[in-house]
């Protein structure tokens, strides 16, 4: 495969379409074996992870840490987050070296891994918009990734858009913001459909061959569409960025990478009860981490462990594993 132009010109091609489009895609842009490689690097990392990987159910949405999760549960029955914060693979298919500098041209500044999900089956999410859930400080500087990790199928629930959607005027809630108030969703949804009508938008499937790459903008109405045979996989890469300038804005830890940046940051946290850990699978450090003050107490020698306070005292004031 010839290597994928990322020269100036190109990426200004790819912005003026993702910019009337609401999408791009870039059909083949990781070759198969490569794919085959990071999910190779994935399988094995997860047979043998202790890190405090946190997943989520696919049916009930409970959040978990892993080592908890994979004693209930098949593994393809979880999506996972930010696997990124963990697999060099993973931040090297987010953040490619030909994939970066179209990142930016769409973002209009530097693009800042914040966030990555691995799926095994379609995610079957109703339609939304990424910005009311991950509001950017700067307008549009927010922009998704999904990459096939294998192909899909069309009764496998493929993902769906509504080409042209972004350019629907802004929806403000109550507050004259644009992030989600969770009693006020109806009214967004109602004001979507009408929108939808009037500018004659129709759903869209992306059936995707592995190694596809679809980047979509912070306001394109997405989503995925019903699983018409469970026994079907679709497993993919899902990833958000933010620009630098909003990061270093916030005052967020930021880690170079193919002249990029992923976001250094504590893993999701668990609300978790006495029998989701064992000592040896506690998160000790990243419990410390989270809780200063129980930090000091174990340095201070008030307390044993991050474990001992967590079972002692952590469980009953509803702390954040």
């Amino acid at each position: 495969m010839q290597p994928f132009p990322v020269d100036q010109a190109q990426c200004d091609d790819y912005r003026r379409t993702f910019q009337e489009q609401g999408f791009l895609v870039l059909p083949g842009f990781y070759a198969p074996a490569a794919i085959d490689d990071a999910c190779a690097k994935i399988d094995a990392f997860l047979n043998g992870a202790e890190a405090p990987i946190t997943v989520d159910h696919l049916l009930s949405e409970r959040r978990a840490y892993w080592s908890y999760a994979r004693r209930i549960a098949p593994r393809e029955m979880f999506k996972f987050n930010d696997l990124y914060l963990f697999v060099e693979e993973v931040r090297q298919l987010a953040l490619g070296e030909r994939l970066s500098p179209i990142l930016s041209a769409l973002l209009g500044d530097t693009a800042v891994l914040c966030n990555s999900l691995n799926f095994a089956y379609g995610s079957q999410q109703p339609p939304h918009v990424d910005s009311l859930y991950m509001t950017p400080q700067t307008p549009e500087h927010l922009v998704a990734s999904w990459i096939a990790l294998e192909d899909v199928r069309s009764d496998a629930g493929p993902m769906a858009y509504f080409a042209g959607s972004h350019k629907i005027p802004r929806f403000h809630f109550s507050d004259g913001g644009r992030h989600a108030i969770a009693e006020e969703m109806p009214r967004w949804q109602h004001y979507m459909t009408e929108q939808l009508t009037q500018m004659k938008l129709k759903e869209e499937s992306f059936l995707a061959r592995k190694g596809d790459v679809f980047i979509w903008h912070s306001e394109l109405l997405h989503g995925g569409t019903i699983i018409q045979d469970k026994t079907k996989t679709r497993r993919s890469l899902v990833c958000h960025y933010y620009g630098e300038q909003d990061c270093r804005n916030m005052q967020l830890t930021l880690q170079g990478l193919n002249h990029s940046y992923w976001l250094d940051r504590l893993p999701h946290g668990v609300v978790a009860t006495t029998g989701d850990f064992t000592e040896a699978d506690f998160p000790e450090s990243t419990y410390l981490s989270r809780h200063p003050d129980v930090a000091a107490s174990v340095a201070a020698g008030h307390q044993a462990s991050g474990y001992s306070h967590w079972q002692e005292h952590g469980v009953k004031e509803g702390r954040i594993v």
